[in-house]
């Protein structure tokens, strides 16, 4: 495996990512997301997300192929980041990576994120990317139709 590129998130990438976020598995992990799989909704927003310049975006490639995303987005008055790397490409360090690209085109701080409160891998992504966990909430998570404890992240 060649070393991964962090790039610049491109309209081109948008179905590619679309199918990696497809993934069951992927989607209970991660809880806290849409399971609609709609091709058509996630492109038009995603083209919308596109087109606004206080969005961060990074694409994760290995070998040419696309293997994952960062990003950092406004929620409210916070600036919250994200990442979603393809299954098979779990454990390699990818996801950490692409959030230390989409933090080091970041001017603004705090930033914050969030975790299902059994996602001990993304938890290690923020921790190791200098994220304090400070508090806990419980939240709807829509992957598994219950509401559950999320672990609440703050980096100054």
């Amino acid at each position: 495996m060649s070393e991964p590129v962090f790039r610049e998130m491109r309209e081109s990438d948008l179905p590619v990512l679309f199918e990696i976020q497809c993934d069951a598995e992927g989607q209970q992990m991660a809880a806290f997301t849409s399971t609609a799989n709609d091709r058509e909704a996630y492109l038009a927003k995603h083209r919308r997300l596109l087109a606004d310049d206080r969005i961060v975006r990074v694409v994760v490639e290995l070998d040419g192929e696309v293997v994952g995303s960062a990003a950092s987005f406004p929620l409210g008055e916070e600036i919250d980041v994200t990442y979603w790397i393809r299954r098979e490409f779990w454990g390699r360090g990818l996801a950490g990576a692409a959030l230390a690209a989409v933090l080091e085109q970041l001017a603004v701080r705090p930033v914050f994120a969030s975790a299902a409160y059994d996602n001990a891998a993304s938890m290690r992504v923020l921790e190791k990317n200098g994220f304090k966990r400070v508090g806990e909430e419980r939240a709807f998570a829509e992957a598994r139709g219950e509401e559950i404890e999320e672990v609440m992240f703050r980096l100054d």
